[in-house]
């Protein structure tokens, strides 16, 4: 009896080595698995982490937002009348059928980072000016301010002329360029005005 429980014992015994390597196998498998799927996850993250979703995720350029202040807006007080402001402060559409030499009307826009108002005192973007029809060349003298130049020199007559170049006072509106050039007679000679010289001439000539 002793003989039959020795063999029976060794074979319980093989039989529970067995079971706990197959256990070990199964637990060592299952974190392999674990492990594979982990480093696969990883690496299709890394593969994908590159890619842009074109419906949600798709890059873009964000406009430059400038800080920049233009050179007019010193010229344009703020909260003022519209009506008011220099030609530099708007831009204004063409009035086709105004008249030379005749009142008209223009209607004008503010230019961007200026606040103006109107009669009323409500601040607007589009208003309404008053001019007289005619083109910046055409102004009066004393609207405007030209280059001189004291290497033109004359002593006959008639005067010479030199080309100048004209620039529209600040207030004024006008038609065209506010810049434009002009033929303006010599105002220099000898190293005097010739309004000084023509003085200076009439005077010797009377006292001799």
């Amino acid at each position: 009896m002793v003989d039959l429980a020795v063999p029976g014992l060794s074979a319980l015994k093989r039989l529970c080595s067995v079971t706990l390597f197959l256990s070990q196998l199964y637990v060592l498998s299952g974190r392999a698995g674990s492990l594979m799927t982990t480093e696969h996850s990883k690496q299709q993250f890394v593969s994908t982490k590159g890619v842009t979703s074109p419906s949600t995720n798709t890059p873009y350029t964000r406009a430059t937002e400038t800080t920049e202040i233009p050179s007019y807006v010193s010229k344009c007080p703020s909260n003022g009348l519209c009506s008011k402001l220099p030609p530099d402060c708007m831009t204004c559409k063409t009035n086709f059928s105004c008249v030379y030499g005749k009142p008209a009307t223009f209607d004008c826009k503010i230019k961007p980072q200026i606040h103006c108002v109107d009669q009323g005192n409500n601040e607007v973007e589009n208003f309404t000016i008053n001019m007289t029809c005619q083109f910046c060349w055409q102004l009066e003298p004393t609207d405007y301010v030209c280059t001189n130049s004291t290497s033109c020199m004359t002593v006959s007559c008639p005067r010479q002329r030199y080309n100048a170049t004209c620039t529209v006072h600040d207030h004024i509106h006008c038609l065209g360029n506010r810049v434009f050039p002009k033929m303006l007679y010599c105002n220099w000679t000898g190293g005097y005005k010739w309004s000084t010289a023509l003085a200076l001439r009439s005077s010797i000539a009377i006292q001799s």
